[in-house]
C-alpha cells in the first residue's frame, strides 16, 4: 500500500513499469530514481507523503479505465496523491473531463504536462519542494528538536569532531542545530555562521 513505502531523503521511487520510459531517462542525474515492483497505483513516490499518479495520453484514448484508477488511487492512499496528465493534440478533448473528476469531484491537485519530458521537470521540482517541506518540520518540530542531543551520541559526534578545528563543543553544537551530518554538509557559510562564528564556518564549510 501507498502508505508502506519509505522514500529516502531527496530520492524519487518509481514504479518498475517506468523504467527505461522517457520520463525515467530525463529524471537520471537530476534526482536519485530507484525502481520498486509492487507500487500498486502509485507511479512516483517524492516523499513518504507525497505521490503521483501518472494518466498518459494512451490511457486517456484508451477509455475510461483511467477513471477507475484515480478513484482507486484517491480512496487506497492516505497520502497527498497528486495526478499528473499528458494533455496533448490528441488527448486535449479528454482533458475537461479529466479536471472535472479528479479536481471537482475528488478534490485533488491536477498537473497538466505536454510530454513525459515536461512531466520529468515537473518531479524534478516537486522532489524540491518535498525535500524543503521534510528539512522545515525537522527544524519545527519541538519533539524532535529534544531528541536530537541525545542523536548526536556517540558515532556522530565523533565523526563531526573530525573536521579541522571542530571539538567536542562545537560538534554537540552543531549536531543539535543542523541535526544530522547530511544537513550539516549542504549548510550555507551563513548558517554555519549563526553556530560557531565566521573564521570557524569558513573552516568547516572549505572541509
Amino acid at each position: 500500500t501507498a502508505g508502506s513505502v519509505v522514500v529516502p531523503y531527496g530520492h524519487v521511487i518509481g514504479n518498475e513499469k517506468w523504467r527505461g520510459s522517457e520520463v525515467a531517462q530525463k529524471l537520471q542525474g537530476k534526482v536519485r530514481l530507484i525502481f520498486e515492483d509492487g507500487l500498486g497505483l502509485v507511479d512516483f513516490h517524492l516523499s513518504n507523503r507525497t505521490c503521483i499518479l501518472y494518466i498518459s495520453e494512451a490511457d486517456l484514448v484508451a477509455g475510461d479505465e483511467y477513471k477507475r484508477r484515480v478513484v482507486r488511487f484517491r480512496n487506497a492512499s492516505n497520502l497527498r496523491g497528486l495526478v499528473i496528465v499528458e494533455k496533448t493534440q490528441i488527448s486535449g478533448q479528454y482533458f475537461s473531463a479529466v479536471q472535472k473528476l479528479v479536481v471537482l469531484e475528488l478534490g485533488m491537485v491536477l498537473l497538466p504536462v505536454a510530454n513525459q519530458g515536461e512531466a520529468a521537470q515537473l518531479i524534478v521540482q516537486l522532489v524540491s519542494v518535498c525535500v524543503r517541506e521534510q528539512s522545515r518540520d525537522q527544524s519545527s518540530n519541538p519533539f524532535l528538536r529534544k531528541q536530537r542531543p541525545q542523536l548526536a551520541e556517540p558515532a556522530l559526534l565523533q565523526t563531526a569532531q573530525h573536521i579541522p578545528g571542530v571539538g567536542k563543543t562545537k560538534a554537540l553544537l552543531l549536531l543539535q542545530h543542523f541535526g544530522s551530518i547530511h544537513r550539516l554538509c549542504n549548510a550555507s557559510i551563513s548558517e554555519l555562521e549563526r553556530v560557531v562564528g565566521q573564521a570557524a564556518a569558513q573552516q568547516i564549510h572549505s572541509f
